[in-house]
């Protein structure tokens, strides 16, 4: 009998590693399926929105609240009680570069509490607040830069061997190991400040059921993981940065008015996210978003529904594994989550190697995004993408394709921080 159970279990285990190798990507443009879009501008009860004050009184609470439903999930009402301590503060940081501070920021609800540090960089020796990008990092706040002074998480990290980091554990061998993509001098040289946060703070990025990270702070009694339509892995990194948001409200070395929130691959998603459900963040940035970021769902192009909700059942609501087959049924697509920045500037950026996140897709978004920042303000995007290093930014939807792979890059930078002095009146 053993026998025959070991042999059964061998077959399914062989049968599921026989269809996970099955799956392929589609990088085809000519296999992509045909597809319609979920109407933008027409409201559920089939009106149609002609001004900004429909498309904000009607049109856009709709759309936010299907993406809550059916994608990211809903966070779950209730008051939290935050407190603010600087931990550390240097105001002659990079050689006097820089001012400098961590800040604990604690967050109690239920006889619970999660901590994050939130690392900040201003320009010194600046009299008028400054605007300042935000955005998580994936490995800790210590990686960012080679700078001794901040300190080193405490958080659950991955383990890498390149780095000797074991046990989950951060050590001073990490230290700025990430620096290249965080070009700290250059953004203050060009009068911005920086803040960030390990995402893993928040929510560390592995499935257990939620029972690590923020999530338990909002179980009701006995409950043991979110809802079906409650806040996966990216909401909850999104309702982060919204914290951190209120903390740089109280601080008057920062302007509130500009804080431009930025991500990366699957934390591009959470800017998008985060950008859509606070309205605070004045300019949205998205870096090789890639699918349930920027690029449309209904392309199928590269990673797909069905492959990011197998890969990753974390980050999004659990309804939104229901559409794994069904994409076209879904009320949303990635378009009206670009739209739900409008008015504010959003930059979409793409790289030409990074197929798995469909630039084609990125971009169409932004397209399709268009007639909602119409009812703003003329916005004209070429319905062909760009060329390769050609950036467009003088509408309200920016957008770039680089040369090269998944990743953010010095160039990235550049081009988000032009498009910022273009539309933030810096």
């Amino acid at each position: 009998m053993t026998r025959i159970i070991l042999i059964a279990c061998f077959m399914v285990s062989t049968l599921a590693c026989m269809q996970e190798k099955a799956w392929e990507a589609n990088y085809d443009e000519s296999k992509v399926p045909q597809y319609v879009l979920p109407e933008l501008l027409v409201s559920a009860d089939g009106s149609v929105m002609e001004t900004a004050d429909d498309w904000e009184s009607i049109r856009r609470t709709e759309i936010l609240a299907l993406f809550e439903q059916y994608v990211y999930g809903r966070v779950p009402y209730g008051s939290c009680t935050q407190s603010n301590e600087v931990l550390k503060h240097e105001q002659h940081a990079l050689d006097g570069l820089a001012d400098r501070r961590e800040i604990k920021i604690s967050v109690d609800r239920n006889d619970r509490e999660i901590q994050f540090n939130l690392l900040v960089y201003l320009p010194a020796g600046t009299d008028a607040p400054v605007p300042v990008f935000m955005g998580y990092n994936f490995d800790g706040n210590h990686t960012i830069h080679p700078d001794t002074g901040i300190l080193l998480t405490d958080s659950w990290v991955k383990n890498k061997d390149e780095w000797s980091v074991t046990n989950n554990q951060a050590n001073e061998e990490s230290r700025g190991m990430k620096a290249r993509r965080w070009p700290v001098n250059m953004i203050l040289e060009r009068g911005y400040g920086l803040a960030t946060i390990y995402y893993g703070d928040i929510d560390p990025d592995y499935h257990d059921d939620f029972q690590n990270g923020v999530h338990p702070l909002f179980y009701g009694p006995g409950q043991k993981m979110p809802e079906k339509d409650e806040w996966g892995s990216i909401a909850a990194w999104a309702w982060g940065l919204s914290r951190a948001m209120d903390y740089l409200e109280t601080w008057e070395a920062v302007d509130p008015s500009r804080v431009i929130v930025i991500g990366h691959s699957r934390l591009g998603k959470t800017s998008l996210w985060a950008g859509a459900s606070d309205q605070r963040f004045s300019m949205v940035v998205s870096n090789n978003s890639g699918c349930g970021g920027a690029a449309l769902s209904r392309r199928e192009f590269g990673e797909t529904v069905e492959r990011i909700n197998t890969s990753f059942p974390h980050w999004f609501c659990r309804n939104f594994h229901d559409y794994n087959r069904r994409v076209d049924e879904l009320p949303v697509d990635q378009h009206m989550l670009i739209a739900l920045m409008a008015p504010r500037p959003v930059y979409i950026a793409s790289a030409a190697e990074d197929l798995w996140a469909d630039p084609k897709g990125e971009y169409l978004s932004g397209i399709h995004a268009a007639p909602v920042y119409n009812l703003y303000h003329p916005t004209v995007l070429d319905t062909v993408p760009p060329e390769i290093n050609v950036p467009l930014k003088k509408s309200l939807i920016g957008y770039h394709i680089r040369s090269g792979g998944h990743d953010i890059t010095r160039y990235d930078w550049e081009q988000f921080l032009d498009f910022a002095d273009l539309h933030l009146n810096k």
